[in-house]
């Protein structure tokens, strides 16, 4: 069962890295790509989906084009960080539709959120009624996004991989 990076061998990884900007390609044509034959192509793809090293396939929509375009990033302060309390608060944002994100910082807050929604009016709405009444929430912070350099969240899997 590989559950590392250094479990995967070239193979796996070329598969990983294909996926990773065309998830809708052929097994055919990963095949081709990566110089295998289908049917062993076929068994690594079932074999890394079985570990969880894929976790699924979706499709990336264009956020602005949707009437999504307002990003703010907030930072979140908790009154307790114990552990009861953070897993309070993980269920809870869960929860919320609008948080894309939710990082648990090591530093002068607690979480980073990425909230997305239609404009200021909606992410007022979401801070006010959905983040500002999470478990144990004592303190927000928001930054507004003013343009997105680089969103797609495509990296390789292994550092130089890829291509």
């Amino acid at each position: 069962m590989a559950e590392t990076l250094s479990d995967l061998d070239t193979f796996d990884r070329k598969i990983l890295d294909i996926l990773t900007v065309e998830g809708r390609i052929s097994v055919t044509e990963l095949a081709r790509r990566i110089g295998l034959s289908k049917s062993p192509t076929q068994a690594r793809l079932k074999r890394l989906e079985d570990q969880g090293i894929i976790r699924g396939y979706r499709a990336l929509y264009d956020p602005i084009r949707l009437g999504r375009d307002h990003v703010a990033f907030v930072e979140v302060k908790l009154s307790d960080t114990r552990e009861n309390a953070l897993a309070a608060f993980n269920a809870a944002v869960m929860l919320v539709p609008e948080v894309e994100q939710c990082h648990l910082i090591a530093g002068a807050f607690d979480y980073l959120l990425k909230v997305r929604t239609a404009g200021m009016t909606g992410y007022r709405a979401v801070l006010a009624e959905k983040i500002s009444t999470l478990p144990h929430v004592s303190n927000t912070s928001t930054y507004v996004a003013m343009q997105a350099v680089k969103e797609e969240g495509i990296t390789p899997v292994a550092p130089g991989a890829g291509g």
